[in-house]
């Protein structure tokens, strides 16, 4: 009698040592036996002493730096153990072209955009939690992975929410889709308030656990901003029909809205490992060593509008949305910009909305990309714009 084995599923993982990426392999620890899956490449970019422990432990065949400085580090900690090491922009190249069936995008930036797009180009199924990808060059990307024939399904715990509530067998009925947002550490904070906070009361997020950039960015709400783009991009909505909610329980992920008044949403404990679950899984479902929800302990589900002027972002984001065009990438470039001041104590909390308008209002004249040279050339004067206008505030502090 012949029997029938199954290969291995081929996946790599860019940016595995983030916390989108430590949590991936957490994921695939639990999802199925080990020898289900071939793990075909991980990279990471400073911790390359954790980059190689992931690569001996899941038996890799390729490891990458981003960082070019620490190419002979990752490669004496490798010594001896058969995988190959790369290095800089041509070795997350390298990452990305290797036949994986499944991808996960958690490279944080524009740094993601090119091997993740080098990946749906060739077809792979992309596991999106870089926002770049959508944000700065959203009708580039869906093109390429359609062209590729790969699936795109997103791990971002909202957009992941909304992608398995909404039916595409009735997109007719579509009416609305709603993002939720915690609302983060400054939730009730008064601009006065938060004229004065500092990145390490910026980074404590209520309810998850997250790296700096995305923490921080949950606290100014630029978060949002980006995944309200990422939405008009993954689900191909017009700028009225996505809106957003503050939600302080981060239990209600988000919902979707149909035309006979029905509203679906999708629940759970904020945990990441979940939507990573899904989407390492999809169409199926895998079970998970994460908290259940208990609804007899749920005191209350609160619901808010966002604070406009407050939380500025937002607002920002609708206005890029409007516009359209490059407007995206360069939101996307000068928030970054901003962040970074931010951190190294050059600008204070509320003076990244004042950067990333600015900007945003100096360049809204840019037209569309056809290349992903145009949107490098977008994010490039982006950043330029928005250094001189960090230069600026800095001067009339």
């Amino acid at each position: 009698m012949n029997t029938v084995t199954s290969q291995p599923r081929r996946l790599t993982v860019l940016g595995s040592t983030g916390s989108i990426g430590t949590n991936t392999l957490d994921v695939i620890r639990q999802t199925g036996e080990r020898d289900s899956f071939e793990i075909m490449a991980l990279t990471g970019h400073g911790n390359v002493a954790l980059l190689a422990e992931q690569a001996r432990s899941f038996g890799a065949k390729l490891a990458v730096t981003s960082d070019d400085t620490q190419y002979q580090a990752l490669k004496d900690l490798l010594s001896g153990s058969g995988i190959a090491v790369g290095a800089g922009t041509s070795g997350l190249q390298e990452a990305a072209s290797l036949e994986a069936d499944w991808v996960m995008a958690a490279i944080v930036g524009t740094a993601g955009l090119q091997p993740t797009l080098t990946a749906a180009a060739r077809g792979a199924d992309i596991a999106l939690a870089n926002k770049e990808c959508l944000v700065s060059a959203g009708e580039l990307f869906v093109e390429a992975v359609r062209r590729g024939g790969g699936k795109l399904i997103p791990v971002d715990s909202e957009h992941s929410a909304i992608f398995q509530c909404l039916d595409e067998r009735h997109r007719e009925a579509l009416e609305r889709v709603v993002l939720t947002a915690s609302g983060g550490p400054f939730r009730t904070f008064s601009r006065e308030q938060m004229a004065d906070v500092n990145v390490e009361t910026a980074r404590t997020h209520p309810n998850w656990s997250m790296g700096l950039k995305v923490s921080v960015g949950s606290a100014s709400m630029f978060n949002k901003a980006l995944e309200m783009i990422e939405a008009k991009h993954l689900f191909d909505l017009t700028p009225d029909q996505i809106e957003v909610i503050v939600h302080p329980q981060s239990i209600v992920h988000s919902m979707v809205g149909y035309a006979d008044g029905s509203v679906l949403a999708q629940l759970g404990v904020p945990d990441m490992r979940t939507a990573i679950g899904y989407a390492l899984s999809y169409p199926n479902r895998s079970a998970l060593n994460v908290d259940r929800l208990d609804f007899t302990t749920l005191a209350r589900l609160d619901f808010e509008a966002p604070d406009l002027e407050r939380f500025p972002a937002i607002r920002l984001a609708r206005t890029a949305l409007e516009r359209g065009g490059l407007q995206g990438a360069v939101l996307n470039a000068a928030e970054e910009c901003a962040f970074e001041a931010f951190v190294e104590g050059k600008i204070g909390f509320l003076a990244m909305a004042d950067v990333v308008e600015a900007v945003m209002d100096d360049l809204c004249g840019l037209a569309p990309a056809s290349t992903i040279s145009d949107i490098f050339a977008a994010d490039a004067e982006a950043r330029d714009r928005a250094r001189e206008a960090i230069l600026k505030t800095r001067r009339a502090a």
